[in-house]
């Protein structure tokens, strides 16, 4: 996998909803996570059969509780109304839906075009992040310059090191939130 760093989210962890990845060597800088667009724009994504909805659903955030909720609750008007959906089912993730989200969020390869120091800089970042609060850093790069998003994702590490345990996770949530509605946003967009 490589680093393409589109405008759209981003996030530090690969572009599947993968089992974490093990490698220490591997965790470095966001890529683009792996919503794919649902054919067929908003009209498809409410008129395909429930287990294709929640498929792209768990493309978007992987907790299946979250899916599920936002899948039966079809058909949405507007994409407006599917987003503010999938916010309050975000709100109410339970702790144990929070933490299956969380981990399906992966590591991501390091940009093979960024210096070695910042690679290094960033995997050590990573792994201290990791080790502390036990799964994948996210973080969502919504109108950051591509120019700025390796400081950027380097300087949200380091400034979340310093929570609490709750304090991360409540934090993580909020960021696990906001990719979830740009990849939706991004699934469900008409062609």
């Amino acid at each position: 996998m490589h680093l393409t760093l589109p405008a759209s989210e981003l996030t530090l962890t690969s572009d599947t909803h993968a089992a974490r990845s093990t490698n220490p060597a591997s965790p470095a800088i966001p890529a683009q996570h792996g919503s794919a667009r649902h054919p067929g724009g908003l009209a498809g994504f409410n008129s395909a059969p429930r287990p294709n909805a929640e498929t792209t659903l768990l493309a978007c955030c992987g907790s299946r509780r979250w899916a599920e909720r936002i899948a039966a609750h079809r058909p949405y008007p507007t994409l407006d109304a599917l987003l503010a959906a999938a916010d309050e089912a975000s709100y109410d993730l339970a702790a144990s839906d929070l933490d299956e989200a969380l981990a399906r969020e992966s590591s991501a390869a390091p940009a093979p075009s960024a210096p070695a120091a910042a690679q290094t800089a960033l995997r050590a970042a990573h792994a201290a992040y990791e080790s502390t609060f036990g799964h994948a850093f996210v973080i969502s790069l919504a109108g950051v310059r591509p120019d700025e998003r390796l400081d950027q994702v380097l300087a949200g590490i380091r400034s979340r090191l310093g929570n609490e345990r709750d304090e991360e996770r409540a934090v993580a949530a909020d960021e696990l939130r906001r990719l979830a509605r740009s990849r939706l946003t991004r699934s469900v967009a008409d062609a």
